[in-house]
């Protein structure tokens, strides 16, 4: 049996991603509307009946707006660690005591058939998430809103056969852009996110160790585009003599729509 791996939904606009095995399929993140969500699981012919979970990476609108109304809807446990779930719980509606559930950072846990473990980034929220999936010996990872890689990401991100990574922005175009000074120093921050030049930098690590397709995730609509994102991340890769179709498969993840199901 496989991973099976869906991007709902990513980028500023709401994040969310479906990801089953044998029995069991559960969400990270939901920051659409539900209904949105739905929509978009219907074009792969999937839905949310008997979910397990939505694994919440931190407590920003667009990683959340839809968790609360898709757990009542479909009788489906939330998974954060306490301080997350103090910033969110306020705005996820009336939940059922039972669909509260709490887990502790780096400590592994099981969701029906898969063995998960969340692991701290760097991200200006209370506590945030990636998260790391383990079926035998196969592991996949989502790992975005990253304002830079650290020993213990990388640690956590190596040999996973597939990666959901941040590619958020083109520096020189945040630069240029509309944004605030403010705003424009946040987005490269520590806490910030991940701009496509150090995404390319970081997939040469991760090829290294044993990835075999990465997803580029969480563009900026105002500051990147998927193009962009794509080449940029392959002339990284491509200095260092890694080709895309031979050593890695290499894909760009849209904003506000269903991706293809990857099985890994």
């Amino acid at each position: 049996m496989s991973f099976n791996y869906a991007s709902v939904a990513s980028g500023s606009c709401g994040n969310c991603h479906y990801i089953e095995y044998k029995d069991t399929k559960i969400l990270i993140d939901a920051g659409l509307s539900g209904k949105k969500v739905e929509e978009n699981l219907r074009k792969l012919d999937k839905n949310l009946e008997n979910a397990a979970g939505i694994l919440i990476t931190h407590e920003h609108t667009d990683h959340i707006k839809g968790a609360g109304i898709l757990s009542r809807r479909y009788n489906i446990p939330i998974y954060a660690n306490r301080n997350t779930w103090d910033c969110m719980i306020d705005k996820l509606g009336k939940l059922k005591e039972d669909n509260i559930k709490f887990f502790d950072n780096d400590i592994p846990f099981i969701i029906g058939d898969i063995n998960i473990k969340a692991f701290p980034i760097h991200h200006d929220a209370a506590d945030p998430v990636g998260y790391t999936l383990y079926n035998g010996n196969t592991k996949i990872s989502v790992a975005t809103d990253l304002g830079h890689v650290c020993d213990d990401i990388r640690r956590n991100l190596f040999e996973s056969k597939l990666v959901v990574l941040e590619s958020n922005h083109d520096v020189e175009m945040l630069k240029m852009g509309s944004y605030p000074y403010y705003l424009k120093q946040r987005v490269m921050s520590n806490k910030g996110h991940l701009s496509n030049e150090d995404a390319g930098k970081f997939c040469v690590e991760l090829v290294k160790r044993g990835t075999q397709k990465i997803l580029l995730a969480h563009l900026s609509k105002e500051n990147n585009f998927p193009e962009l994102a794509f080449e940029t991340v392959k002339g990284v890769l491509k200095e260092k003599n890694i080709s895309i179709g031979k050593n890695l498969e290499l894909e760009v993840l849209r904003r506000g729509t269903i991706s293809n199901l990857y099985a890994v």
